[in-house]
This record gives structure tokens, sequence and C-alpha cells, in this order.
């Protein structure tokens, strides 16, 4: 998973770049080793370094981007979340070729869950997606960026048809033109954007003993309809955890948030089911899981 190239204009990266980096712009850990980390990521290569570091760097310059937004609010919102985060270690530039930003952070125990393959503790993890995402919530929002993801549903509406139309003979297209419709059917947000991750799916969580270790990945936070972080309710959860995950939200998510949570897991899981056949298997089955999920084929 993850070694190879996934996009036709991501750069190379590999181990031995990866020292030069390290050796030229933090020479007190130049004698760490230095190890790919086996992962479905599609932005970024992670490296560990030494026992308790790993290096974050981005494929694409999209993803580059988000580099200084990760360093700039990161240990803010460390401070206020139930569960640990990536903390941020080093901050890279370019060099040895590789023409990007990239980050050193401090490693975290735990594994990534696998869409479709029950959890040890389902209810118990749903409980603890839950708080994260309402502490997440209460993080004071001033000065924050906008997430990239969050806007109204509507703005996909061109995209997600196309990718529905595109996915004919994968997908049950009625089936999921009817969630989407749906979905857009929902009041849009009227309140102010409120911090989000963005993104939170199975390459982005830490599962230890059952249970939400950390969260990693925060590439795509910032403020913005808080409906976005529902998405974990079918890219994590099952249908036994899902109502868990929802009464634990209580009156912060009333039945249009939930229709528009359903609406960005949608939209998002085709995007990525249409992109990935072929390129990544395991993001491909995660949409696939997802997918299922919202149209009733899967629990």
């Amino acid at each position: 998973m993850g070694t190879g190239k996934m996009h036709a204009d991501e750069v190379d990266i590999d181990e031995a770049l990866v020292r030069r980096l390290v050796a030229g712009q933090f020479p007190a850990w130049a004698g760490l080793s230095v190890e790919r980390v086996d992962s479905a990521g599609t932005s970024n290569a992670m490296f560990r370094l030494g026992p308790d570091m790993v290096v974050r760097l981005p494929r694409l310059s999209g993803s580059a981007e988000d580099v200084e937004r990760e360093h700039r609010w990161l240990r803010e919102l460390a401070a206020a979340l139930p569960v640990p985060v990536p903390a941020p270690l080093g901050l890279g530039g370019p060099g040895e070729g590789y023409p990007y930003p990239w980050s050193v952070f401090r490693w975290l125990d735990g594994e990534t869950p696998v869409a479709g393959r029950p959890l040890a503790e389902p209810e118990s993890f749903a409980k603890d997606m839950a708080a994260f995402v309402t502490a997440l919530r209460e993080v004071d929002a001033t000065g924050a960026p906008a997430a990239s993801r969050g806007g109204p549903l509507a703005a996909r509406d061109a995209s997600t048809r196309e990718a529905i139309a595109g996915l004919r003979g994968v997908v049950d297209v009625d089936a999921v033109t009817e969630v989407w419709d749906a979905a857009l059917r929902a009041a849009p947000w009227q309140g102010p954007g409120v911090w989000v991750h963005g993104d939170l799916q199975p390459g982005n969580v830490l599962v230890h003993e059952g249970r939400l270790g950390a969260v990693i990945d925060f590439e795509c936070m910032g403020t913005a309809d808080p409906a976005v972080d529902l998405i974990s309710a079918w890219y994590l959860m099952d249908a036994q955890a899902r109502p868990v995950f929802r009464a634990a939200l209580g009156s912060a998510v009333d039945e249009d948030m939930w229709e528009r949570g359903r609406g960005w897991a949608l939209s998002i899981a085709l995007d990525e089911l249409a992109y990935y056949r072929g390129r990544n298997a395991v993001m491909a089955g995660t949409a696939e899981v997802v997918v299922g999920r919202l149209t009733g084929l899967v629990g």
C-alpha cells in the first residue's frame, strides 16, 4: 500500500531523499533510522524517523499548501481535544530536488481501522468519535482559515452527478441518486463556520483496543458546516454504532445536518471510487463500503 505513485503529477519520494532532507535541515536527527510507513494515504508519503517521530512529505502541490496551516493550528487544537493529534516537531522546506514544505511530527501509536471490518468496541468507539467532533466544534474559531470542505452541498452537485454517471454498472445509480437528492433538499447551514477536521475516514484515525486512540492528517481542517465531519458515521461505523454516534451528539445534530452529512459522505465516496479504482485498492474498497452503507446494501 502507498509505496507507488497514484497521481500522474506526484513527485518521487524515497528513503534516500528523506535521509538527505533530514540531514540537511535537521542535522541533530541525521543519524536516526528512516523507514517508509506502509499506508494507503493518497496525499502524503510517511516515513518513520527513529522510534518516536514521523516525516510527512506532500506528494502533490495541493497538499503542500496545507503544511503551514497544520503547523500554525495543531498545537492550539491539541489542547482542546480529548485524544492525541499530531504534534509538529519540525517544519522543513524544499531541498535535494524536493519542491515542497514538509513536516516532522511526533509518532502516534495505533492502527488504522479497515472499512467493513467490525471494531472490538463499536459503541464505545462511536461515543469517542462524538466526543472528538463535539470538542473540535467548540474550539474558538476566531481567525481560523476556511476548511477545504464543508461549503454548500449544491456546489458539488454537478461533479457528484458526473461521478454517478461515470460509475453506472459499478453502483446502483438510482439508489445513490436518491440519497444525493435527499441531501440537497436538506436546509443549508445558517450559522458561522465551526472547526472541522474535514476528512474523518479510516486512514485518518488510529484505533487502540477498539477505541479511538488518535486523529491524524488535518490537511482539510478549518471552519465550515459541521455536517462534513458526520461522514465519520458511514466511513468509520456500522449499523450498530451509527445510532450511538448520533445520539451522543445530541441536539447539535438535527435531521437537516444528518442529511447533509449523508450527502458529504456520498459525494466524497463517489469521487474516491471513481478516481482510485485501479490506483489504490484500499481507498476504492473503503468508498464501496461507504456507498453500500448509504444505500442500505451494507450494514
